[in-house]
């Protein structure tokens, strides 16, 4: 998991749509099909519930990387932060999915993330997986999906994967995917398991 961008949403403090800009004029698609029976779609309101239920559900298991898993988000807050994933994706700053069975319509095995807030030119990809469906490749096939049509849209010419260089599972995706080492930087921790020292990982057209 890139704990990084793992928010269920995008930070609630960020700015509103009035002071961002676009990173891109493109929209990415709102469903991507992966292998085994896993699909990524747009995060919509009515996930706000089920979306909800899977970070309760996950919490112990998210907590040691994630700030934000520190606390049960409550069921209002996952539906102001739907909605701001929403307008989000059609300002074009950040581009929410879920990552859901194909047999079990509206089911939450995971949550993605394309966001812009890394710079002009660029999108970071955000991460994780339900406890229960972990070491199924699920991470390392959406985020390969993601690094395809990342880099299909107009104006992106890199994508980053941020995280703890403690989080060995994290950090093995974009290794399988051929991302390069760019950078290690000293931060400051907010979640238990951090060491304080992130990896950048690249990769550019």
């Amino acid at each position: 998991m890139s704990e990084t961008t793992h928010e269920p949403a995008p930070d609630p403090e960020a700015a509103t749509a009035a002071e961002v800009t676009a990173v891109t004029s493109g929209r990415p698609p709102e469903l991507i099909a992966l292998t085994g029976g896993v699909s990524l779609r747009r995060r919509a309101l009515a996930d706000a519930d089920p979306l909800n239920e899977a970070v309760v559900a996950n919490l112990d298991h998210l907590r040691p990387w994630m700030a934000w898993a520190a606390e049960a988000p409550t069921p209002e807050l996952s539906r102001d932060l739907a909605q701001a994933g929403v307008t989000a994706w059609d300002e074009g700053t950040d581009f929410m999915y879920l990552a859901g069975l194909d047999g079990q319509p509206g089911s939450v095995v995971g949550a993605f993330g394309l966001h812009g807030r890394i710079g002009p030119g660029a999108l970071e990809i955000g991460y994780w997986v339900s406890a229960d469906h972990t070491r199924r490749g699920i991470a390392t096939a959406a985020a390969a999906r993601l690094t395809e049509v990342a880099l299909a849209l107009p104006g992106i010419t890199r994508v980053e994967i941020h995280c703890d260089e403690g989080n060995q599972l994290s950090a093995a995706v974009p290794q399988r995917l051929g991302y390069r080492l760019d950078r290690v930087i000293d931060y400051t921790p907010t979640a238990p398991a951090e060491t304080g020292r992130k990896l950048i990982w690249v990769r550019t057209v």
